[in-house]
């Protein structure tokens, strides 16, 4: 007997890649139990299924970075006080470091992170918290099919009381900008280029001593790399990236702000139009600014 659940979340994370760098990605989850009917004739009750499998899911897989450990990119990975500290190099011979609370990763056992990768891991993970008569389960991770404009970006939240905190986890996401009331495939365009594969950083959380330290540790120029750093309720986090795949705003990165930054961006340029920004953080959620 199988019993499935489509949509049941979405894990918004991202990884690191030889050629792309930090990707933010959103994929949806869906599950379906195979095994015998317990005693209330069911293989799971569908409340455990929404609640127990999506709590385990988001807790070891959703707002992370994940890492692909067997890759030789990976140049270093070390504990330093309570933080997990990753040295990671890109095809590019551009470095990225990272120091933050373990929680903050997921480390697979592969050359690279993608579906086929990561889908045997969640798989094993969710099994050992089934009951008996549950006997396999099979998950299918899947992105959005979307038929426009979209970026992938990675941000972190240090205000934030939760996950969203971790100063690298990303999204897959869709731009709607509506120009006197019809859709602006030019900026919907402009957006998708300029945050291809992109961190977003606060300049408030820019950090220069941090930027020295590596750069002069690891023989790097200055100019090409950004450094941020905060402390947040569930610990330190910093990071060093290129600053090729960085764009630093002069505000929060939350997607309220995202959609108030990109709004007047637009402005500066289109000064007499109607404008109207729909951003999405990952699948289905976002905010709206627009013009007064």
């Amino acid at each position: 007997m199988h019993l499935f659940v489509n949509d049941l979340t979405i894990i918004d994370f991202s990884y690191l890649d030889t050629q792309r760098g930090i990707v933010g990605e959103s994929w949806i989850v869906d599950v379906a139990l195979i095994g015998q009917l317990n005693e209330q004739n069911m293989v799971l009750d569908f409340g455990v299924v929404k609640s127990q499998i999506k709590r385990i899911i988001d807790q070891e897989f959703d707002h992370k970075l994940h890492i692909a450990e067997d890759s030789s990119a990976l140049l270093n990975k070390q504990m330093q006080g309570d933080n997990l500290e990753i040295v990671y190099k890109t095809d590019a011979l551009e470095h990225i470091f990272m120091s933050a609370p373990p929680s903050a990763y997921c480390f697979l056992q592969a050359e690279q992170v993608n579906i086929e990768e990561v889908l045997p891991l969640i798989r094993a993970t969710i099994m050992r918290h089934m009951p008996e008569n549950v006997k396999d389960i099979e998950i299918n991770l899947r992105p959005e099919k979307i038929t426009q404009a979209y970026y992938h970006y990675s941000h972190g939240l240090k205000k934030h009381d939760g996950n969203c905190q971790r100063i690298v986890h990303g999204h897959r996401s869709k731009v709607d900008v509506f120009r006197d009331g019809q859709v602006c495939e030019e900026w919907q365009d402009y957006w998708a280029k300029r945050w291809k594969d992109i961190y977003i950083g606060s300049e408030e959380d820019l950090d220069q001593n941090l930027l020295n330290q590596f750069c002069e540790e690891h023989a790097l120029l200055h100019d090409d790399y950004v450094a941020f750093s905060y402390s947040a309720s569930q610990g330190d986090y910093q990071l060093v990236c290129p600053a090729s795949l960085t764009d630093v705003i002069d505000r929060d990165t939350t997607v309220e702000c995202l959609a108030e930054f990109m709004l007047e961006v637009m402005q500066q340029t289109d000064k007499t139009s109607n404008l109207k920004v729909m951003a999405y953080e990952g699948v289905s959620k976002g905010a709206i600014a627009q013009s007064e």
